[in-house]
């Protein structure tokens, strides 16, 4: 998260949008007694996950719903009175800051312990002769601010204690260039350089007072590998209609399977039981925008909750989606967080923050985004870093008959922790590379 400073004036910033919004706000507010991280976290990423797949329809894309949240949450831990609240309603938070914390306290502890868990697990297996690839995970959120400038000690005590955010000074005003390499290389390190340059060229200037970031890497294998042996060129129908040939991965194991209206849920669980892929793939071969118009939070636990474990026949294409950052201020925008980007002027309120004055006052800018998926017979390794500007401003049916799924045509994943609920990923892939 970039924060900018300009003192002594109002400053009219306007970002270029690179893609085109549709809006979809959904007025749903959270108390904070019946707090769901996972519902939370995953209602937004769905939210801003059809605007930019509607820009794209034929094209890969992939979004972490987990890091978005998390780097916002930091920005939402500063913000008071009209923009508090207008945040929390875009982000489905709660108005009080310790089922936050917890809530996501909670999450990444069980993510630690997963990778303990792993490496136990493989230890032991070793011993007995056998083998077993572990969980990789670390994530880190931080905070890069503007030596001297006047942050609140109870913000910065908030943000060290209740989201693991460590501060670490920099000095954008006389080496802002300096700066975003250093904040860029501290990601690259979190990621193991699987996402480079988040903060663009310009992402930073001399005005900028502070960047909150998330970030974190994941490599998982899955619980049975696919033998590469059994890896063969297959057809896919990229567009619905336009076939490629792309290798594709087989297998015939019980999986949880769910069949759904106009879709099958296909679940495939990674090595430890604690994270799962999950497949939705339309019935059609065109039916990837219906499908997508329907996910829901409630959809995705649907699938989870309601699959049945049968003898399933998989053909899974590999494929990787990397890409460049992608801005999200407009679409937050549209979804209705309008006064933390200082509309009307004057309207940001960042006061938890930092103090609060006529011409002096925090406002964020943008958001950028950026992701790593890449899937293979052994499993996945992703990586996803998020950080956000603000400036100044003034078990039935046949089991031992296999059932066909055969992953041809677009489809939807999504990357889980299962105890949770909480999406690390979703994504589409329109096209396998």
């Amino acid at each position: 998260m970039l924060v900018r400073f300009i003192s002594g004036r109002l400053l009219s910033f306007e970002m270029k949008p690179q893609l085109v919004l549709i809006a979809s706000l959904l007025a749903v507010r959270v108390a904070a007694a019946d707090f769901d991280v996972a519902t939370s976290t995953n209602q937004v990423g769905i939210d801003l996950y059809r605007q930019l797949a509607a820009e794209t329809p034929a094209k890969n894309l992939a979004i972490s719903p987990y890091s978005i949240e998390s780097a916002l949450a930091l920005a939402y831990a500063g913000a008071d009175g009209e923009t508090r609240a207008e945040m929390g309603r875009v982000l489905y938070l709660p108005q009080d800051d310790q089922p936050i914390q917890v809530a996501f306290a909670g999450v990444r502890e069980s993510l630690d312990r997963m990778v303990v868990k792993s490496a136990q697990r493989a230890k032991l297996l070793e011993r007995d002769g056998g083998h077993e690839d572990v969980v990789e995970w670390q994530a880190a959120n931080r905070l890069f601010g503007q030596q001297g400038y006047a942050f609140r000690d109870s913000f910065l005590e908030l943000l060290n204690t209740g989201y693991a955010a460590p501060f670490e000074s920099l000095d954008f005003m006389h080496g802002a260039e300096k700066a975003r390499v250093a904040i860029n290389s501290w990601v690259g390190s979190q990621t193991k350089d699987k996402i480079r340059d988040l903060i663009p060229a310009d992402g930073v200037d001399n005005s900028t007072r502070l960047v909150l970031v998330n970030a974190f890497y994941l490599k998982a294998p899955w619980a049975q590998p696919f033998k590469k042996a059994m890896t063969t060129d297959l057809p896919f129908h990229a567009d619905g209609t336009r076939t490629e040939t792309v290798p594709t991965m087989r297998t015939t194991t019980r999986l949880d399977y769910l069949k759904g209206n106009g879709f099958a849920a296909v679940v495939l669980p990674y090595a430890g039981g604690e994270l799962q892929f999950l497949i939705l793939l339309p019935d059609d071969q065109d039916g990837l925008g219906p499908l997508i118009a329907k996910l829901t939070p409630e959809l995705l636990h649907d699938c989870s909750d309601r699959s049945q474990p049968l003898l399933v026949s998989l053909d899974l294409p590999k494929f990787r989606l990397e890409g460049s950052t992608i801005p999200l201020h407009e679409k937050l925008k549209a979804l209705g967080m309008k006064t933390a980007f200082d509309l009307p002027p004057g309207s940001a309120n960042f006061d938890r923050m930092a103090p609060r004055k006529p011409k002096d006052y925090l406002m964020i800018s943008e958001v950028f985004h950026q992701t790593f998926v890449a899937i293979d017979e052994k499993g996945t390794e992703a990586a996803a870093a998020t950080a956000v500007a603000m400036m100044m401003g003034g078990g039935g049916g046949r089991p031992f008959v296999p059932i066909e799924v055969r992953v041809d045509h677009p489809f939807l994943f999504a990357i889980q922790q299962r105890s949770s609920g909480v999406c690390l990923f979703i994504g589409s892939v329109a096209e396998p590379r």
